[in-house]
């Protein structure tokens, strides 16, 4: 009873929204169109569509098929299938839920009054954000500890991982990587192998894993920066001063952002500034004195990001004796640059990243 009251409270909301349309009037059918959840008598701008709706509290890519499987047999079951349009609604639906759907030309409908129709000659389509309960999990990926696990997965995505090995790599405890499975399990980025304590994953969505948390980072604030003059240097001369002073007091960096877009994928004439981060220590202070960096609020050739955390200096590289972010870190950090460092980003997707 408390599963069909849910989902009439649903089709409730999606009557109303729908209602809140110029020029639209809808009416539910008091007869239920078994196997769909709804039947809804559509008319808009004079024309007359019929509307089956399948209802779900969540929508992930799996729960999608299922909800398409049920949708296509209850179009069968009418007795004409002239101006019928299938529609999938629920309080949540996730970006590939959402992209599966608009591929099969099936309308959708989302609390956060989200809504897809692909009528014809009623076309509409309006996007706002996800229920916050549901955005903050998806959100959840992609920080802290789960943020080295998927960090871990993007760079070594063609490798089947376990659990224990994965929180290896990725500096985690295995609980994390679980929690971290789980939910790339409901949005289908990953495929499995195996059963039990063989069970392995391997990232089958990189692309749409990578576009996720490229979007997340967008929506964020800028990490905090401390910004500093070096005088008498260009860029790679002050990144080879960089590298000796902190390589000679074993400070753990990596240089990101456009130096190292540069430095992996070549784009830009020149770079005018190095942005890294640090492990923050008393030896790190005394090291960026040491360079003759003084501190400024404009002008800056130098910008460092301080940090605790060494998981943020996951899977970088050393090249010429300089250690770099890793190409996904860099991609995500061109997220919050200036001047053309989008294209960058788009350039170092291409040439190094691959996907």
């Amino acid at each position: 009873m408390e599963g069909r009251q849910y989902e009439q409270q649903l089709i409730d909301e999606f009557l109303k929204s729908l209602e809140a349309l110029p020029e639209v009037s809808a009416r539910l059918e008091a007869k239920q169109p078994l196997p769909a959840d709804a039947k809804i008598d559509l008319k808009v701008a004079g024309q007359e569509v019929t509307l089956l709706v399948e209802a779900k509290k969540v929508g992930y890519p799996r729960d999608v098929q299922q909800a398409i499987w049920q949708l296509r047999r209850a179009e069968e079951a009418q007795p004409s299938r002239k101006g019928i349009v299938l529609v999938m609604i629920a309080e949540y639906l996730s970006p590939g839920a959402k992209a599966q759907l608009q591929a099969e030309h099936i309308g959708y409908f989302e609390s956060g009054g989200s809504l897809y129709l692909p009528a014809p000659g009623a076309y509409c389509y309006i996007e706002r954000p996800s229920a916050k309960p549901f955005e903050r999990a998806v959100r959840s990926l992609f920080s802290g500890r789960r943020a080295q696990v998927i960090h871990a997965i993007l760079v070594h995505h063609e490798r089947w991982f376990g659990v224990h090995e994965l929180a290896e790599v990725a500096m985690v405890s295995p609980a994390t990587v679980s929690e971290v499975f789980s939910e790339l399990e409901r949005q289908d980025w990953i495929s499995m192998q195996g059963k039990g304590p063989r069970k392995e994953r391997q990232l089958s969505q990189p692309t749409a894993l990578l576009d996720a948390w490229a979007k997340e980072v967008r929506e964020r604030p800028s990490p905090s920066m401390d910004r500093y003059y070096v005088p008498g240097v260009k860029a790679d001369g002050l990144m080879q001063r960089v590298g000796e002073q902190f390589g000679k007091s074993n400070l753990d960096y990596a240089v990101s952002y456009e130096y190292a877009a540069q430095r992996y994928a070549p784009f830009l004439s020149s770079i005018s500034q190095v942005r890294l981060r640090i492990i923050k220590s008393s030896e790190s202070k005394a090291a960026i004195s040491d360079l003759g960096a003084r501190s400024v609020l404009e002008g800056s050739n130098l910008g460092i990001i301080e940090t605790a955390a060494r998981g943020e200096l996951l899977f970088r590289n050393e090249i010429d004796n300089v250690w770099l972010a890793s190409p996904v870190q860099v991609y995500l950090d061109l997220m919050h640059g200036e001047g053309r460092s989008m294209e960058m980003a788009e350039h170092l997707r291409t040439e190094r990243i691959g996907f």
